[in-house]
């Protein structure tokens, strides 16, 4: 049977021949600046500037083009066309309304297109503000050339201006994100020391983020006391302190961040509910139920209502102490409370009954998420075929494994391991194998686990020259046999003596220690 992904059908699994039809690519393939002598411009290396432009997956696109939504797409267009409309206009206001569609262009995330429209616009002589710089600058930032950024400062210095607030903290922004944190901080606090921005609550809060993404929750800190000389509103203050307590509760400090909810409290800065949910988050992973009973009575006393992001953080820490009936009943609270679970409260509690191999109960949590106008995810899926995969029942993984491609989902590498280790236990050598094929020629290249687990299927099988091949084919793709397939090989040797297939693979893979 060819493994070509060229037909026209999806790699379902015919459930009485198991074997495979063919996916087609389309179906799994997911598939100017002018120069600067500014004092702002930091030091910087070659290292950091390249000439292609990549998107920064620090910065969040809230559209992209690239999404198929055509709705999108026209949108775009007509943007591009309003803005060549307005350029080749007599208009007096030309600046204003071009900075406008600039600004429209840039929420779509289409960066790219922001900066070539922006070298248009001043190809063609129109004067460039503040605003329309800053536009562009943020671009820069989001496609990984903060330097190019930079160097965009010297055009506003040209226009007789002075870079803001606004100016400065995109371009921190920018530098923190591409890691160069000792730079960012330093450019404040030139800034900060020559007073050459106005403190404002939006640029600490930058770089208070920036130092706890960065890994120095007690440069954040020391800043976050620093804002105090300022006066700054509750309002303001508020997302700093939620910034620095998430941080400190990923980094297990999870008692330091409970100090600093009654300090804010004294303040007169109410904490919401992200505030709750970081402590919340934290406390669950340190199993300190007693503490959060506590949290979520006091969020309540104050007004907090709970929303899914609380609810899901509660289901998934129960799932992990294997409190999954208990789960479900914070599940059935949530709908009670009116806030709409999400996909990932549901394959939480799903993946919590699988761990439990109660796959029934698992499924029937799958079945309320689609009667709930959620489409199952490719994670969802893959949940329920790995359970069913582990506990032989390989007809119901098969089914759901096509109902995923009927769907249009694209299966990763994960689920195709899973579906590879299943065949591998019920026998289906030849419909494992046909899947290994099927899945490279459809674009999904198998990783090292992949391959350590058909190993050891096949060698668990007795197939060893099938082994031996695979093992080949494992080490020219620089992956290496792991633990359990050494050791597998080693029991089979004791257990069958001087097999030749077996000491080929020992002598050819096998450490020479």
């Amino acid at each position: 049977m060819s493994a070509s992904c060229s037909a026209a059908a999806s790699p379902f699994v015919n459930l009485s021949a198991l074997t495979f039809r063919k996916v087609t690519p389309s179906l799994l393939l997911s598939a100017s600046s002018s120069n600067s002598d500014s004092i702002f411009l930091p030091h910087h290396s070659s290292s950091h500037t390249s000439t292609t432009l990549k998107v920064n997956p620090n910065y969040s696109t809230p559209l992209s083009t690239n999404q198929s939504q055509p709705n999108l797409t026209k949108f775009l267009k007509r943007s591009i066309l309003s803005f060549h409309r307005i350029l080749n206009s007599r208009s007096k206001y030309k600046t204003y309304h071009l900075t406008q569609v600039l600004g429209n262009i840039s929420k779509m995330g289409e960066y790219q297109t922001v900066l070539s429209l922006f070298h248009k616009m001043r190809l063609s002589g129109v004067e460039v503000n503040n605003y329309t710089v800053n536009i562009a600058i943020n671009c820069y930032c989001h496609l990984y050339h903060v330097d190019f950024g930079f160097a965009l400062v010297g055009t506003i210095f040209k226009h007789s201006n002075l870079p803001d607030e606004v100016t400065f903290t995109t371009l921190i922004k920018g530098l923190f994100a591409q890691g160069r944190y000792s730079e960012a901080e330093k450019l404040f606090k030139k800034l900060m020391r020559e007073k050459l921005i106005e403190p404002n609550a939006y640029t600490y809060g930058t770089v208070i983020n920036g130092l706890c993404k960065s890994g120095n929750n007690l440069a954040a800190i020391e800043l976050l006391s620093d804002m105090g000389k300022y006066n700054f509103e509750a309002c303001e203050m508020l997302p700093s302190y939620s910034t620095i307590i998430d941080s400190l509760c990923k980094d297990n400090m999870v008692g330091d961040a409970m100090r600093l909810l009654p300090e804010m409290i004294e303040k007169g800065i109410s904490p919401n509910v992200v505030t709750y949910n970081s402590l919340i988050h934290g406390l669950c992973n340190f199993g300190q139920w007693e503490k959060v009973t506590r949290l979520l009575r006091e969020m309540l006393e104050r007004k907090v209502s709970p929303d899914v992001h609380t609810f899901s953080i509660l289901v998934d820490a129960l799932c992990k102490e294997g409190m999954v009936r208990e789960a479900e009943e914070v599940l059935k609270v949530m709908i009670q409370s009116g806030e709409v679970p999400n996909q990932v409260t549901y394959t939480t509690l799903m993946d919590g009954y699988r761990l439990r191999g109660q796959m029934d109960k698992a499924r029937e949590i799958f079945e309320s998420m689609v009667s709930m106008g959620l489409e199952p995810d490719v994670i969802a899926y893959n949940i329920l075929c790995n359970g069913y995969c582990k506990n032989r029942r390989m007809d119901e993984g098969i089914c759901l494994f096509n109902e995923m491609i009927a769907k249009g989902l694209h299966p990763n590498v994960r689920i195709y391991t899973v579906m590879i280790d299943g065949l591998c236990q019920e026998g289906f050598f030849d419909e494992a194998k046909e899947l290994l094929v099927i899945m490279e020629e459809c674009g999904c290249v198998p990783n090292g686990i992949t391959y350590n687990v058909i190993v050891h299927g096949f060698l668990k099988g007795s197939q060893y020259y099938e082994a031996l091949l695979l093992m080949e084919k494992m080490v020219r793709r620089g992956f290496s046999p792991d633990e359990s397939t050494v050791s597998m090989l080693v029991d089979i040797l004791q257990i069958r003596g001087q097999d030749p297939t077996i000491l080929v693979m020992i002598q050819k893979f096998l450490p020479k220690e």
